[in-house]
């Protein structure tokens, strides 16, 4: 089923903490695996709002938002999982069965409300998402754009693009 490695994309943590914005590089093993960037993610320990943008192997994105309760997510392309094991693993915590192999269609799945409280209203996150003219890299500098730290975002992400 997967999309044999090395996986190529970016990721990037995210943090706003104290009213300030801050990204730092993800290691790279998050692109091909849920749990590591979840754990990656809940080791930063901010009392602030703490998530990761995936760009994976410019294909789709992924938002992950850990929560006191479990973790929110936002897969870009549900058709992803039949190639990308990182895509089958976020339909398995959504408890949404992966696409016909046959189905050419492209949808999100996930909460697209998830980053409302930082300045990304769901349906503006639903437009980005829906830009598939657009490379995840792209779309993930939109929503960088959109929230309010694309400085941030490009200091980490442009290094990882080259």
């Amino acid at each position: 089923m997967a999309v044999q490695e090395p996986i190529g994309g970016i990721a990037v943590a995210v943090v706003r903490e104290d009213g300030r914005w801050r990204c730092s590089p993800m290691d790279s093993s998050v692109l091909t695996d849920l749990d590591k960037a979840i754990t990656e993610l809940r080791g930063l320990r901010s009392t602030g709002a703490v998530f990761g943008l995936l760009d994976v192997d410019d294909e789709f994105f992924v938002v992950v938002r850990p929560t006191p309760g479990g973790v929110d997510l936002l897969l870009s392309d549900a058709g992803a999982a039949l190639d990308y094991d990182v895509a089958a693993d976020v339909l398995d915590l959504l408890r949404v069965d992966p696409p016909d192999p046959d189905d050419e269609e492209i949808w999100p799945e996930g909460d697209a409300g998830l980053l409302a409280d930082l300045g990304m209203p769901e349906p503006e996150l639903r437009l980005v998402v829906n830009e598939v003219d657009l490379y995840p890299d792209e779309q993930l500098r939109m929503i960088a754009q959109r929230c309010g730290f694309v400085d941030e975002f490009d200091k980490v992400a442009e290094p990882l693009l080259a």
